[in-house]
């Protein structure tokens, strides 16, 4: 391959070539998943359907189902497909479609996971002002601005990479395509596509994780003030997992994306790819709403309803 009109395709990486484990990585994958998108469809349903739902939070969080459902249906189809045949072939297009929607979907992750943890610092430090700062038109404009932010820095990221000539190789080191893996294949300087995903990151990531932290520490000074010890562990259940998901998906992200890119590949980088494309989808039901006492009771109402109806 000399220049960029040569290469027609790229080839994906697997964890292992050996068969069986091959059958259990996409086992794996396929279980993961079925329970996102189970679980993300129950929430959106039930926060629809149930008009008392009908809040700034569960807005968001319907919001972020939605999304999850889609990050994640952007990767793990086409690698239980690699896993299991032979053909890891992805086309130029096709790479060229799954970065896109990638840093785009995580982006706006980011985003909307930065917008939740303002609206709980809202609600818990501000209670009397909740309604008049986290109006519908604010959640939709905020909803609005975090998709069409991560749109455009997914285009810019995505041209800029697929702007450079690849001829040293079409095998990408990673189980889909991303922007580091290319970056590795260039036959030309890529230091600055490096400078701007740096800058970018440190602006965008650094940026939320700021805000995040700074909300969570309003919350917790003001959640220590509580009188009760049971209203103190209330709220702090429901911040720490928020914590712990942002920790993992920034943590393996910047893993990923700020590596420089003379580093050879690691079956690590494959490793951190899954937690930050992979698991928050996953967790994202479970921490944000399975655990929610009203969403748990819609969930239990519905299921005793379609048994009832069931059983007439």
């Amino acid at each position: 391959m000399h220049n960029l009109t040569t290469v027609t395709e790229f080839l994906l990486t697997r964890f292992s070539d050996v068969w069986e484990f091959r059958v259990l990585h996409a086992m794996l994958f396929l279980l993961m998943y079925l329970a996102t998108l189970m679980g993300n469809l129950l929430i959106v349903t039930v926060i629809t359907f149930n008009w008392k739902l009908h809040t700034p939070m569960y807005f968001f969080i319907r919001n972020l189902s939605v999304l999850d459902m889609c990050y994640i249906s952007v990767t793990v189809p086409k690698a239980c497909v690699i896993f299991l045949l032979d053909n890891r072939a992805i086309s130029m297009a096709g790479c060229a479609a799954q970065i896109f929607l990638v840093v785009a979907f995580a982006t706006v992750e980011l985003l909307f996971l930065t917008i939740m943890a303002h609206d709980r610092y809202v609600a818990i430090c501000q209670p009397l002002h909740y309604s008049v700062i986290m109006n519908s038109q604010a959640c939709v404009q905020m909803t609005l601005v975090s998709v069409l932010s991560g749109l455009a820095f997914s285009g810019f990221h995505t041209g800029s990479t697929f702007w450079l000539p690849f001829c040293q190789s079409n095998m990408v080191h990673q189980f889909f395509c991303d922007i580091p893996s290319l970056l590795k294949l260039s036959c030309s300087a890529t230091l600055n596509n490096e400078i701007l995903i740096f800058i970018s990151s440190v602006v965008i990531d650094g940026g939320c994780l700021a805000f995040i932290i700074m909300s969570y520490t309003y919350i917790f000074s003001t959640v220590l003030k509580f009188p009760t010890r049971g209203e103190q562990g209330k709220a702090f259940s429901t911040c720490v997992p928020h914590i712990l998901v942002m920790t993992i998906f920034l943590s393996s992200a910047a893993a990923v994306y700020m590596k420089p890119t003379s580093s050879s590949p690691t079956i690590q980088d494959m490793i951190n790819a899954v937690f930050y494309s992979i698991v928050p989808p996953f967790l994202n039901p479970i921490i944000y709403s399975l655990r929610n006492k009203q969403i748990k009771e819609s969930v239990k109402r519905i299921i005793r309803r379609n048994l009832y109806s069931g059983i007439r």
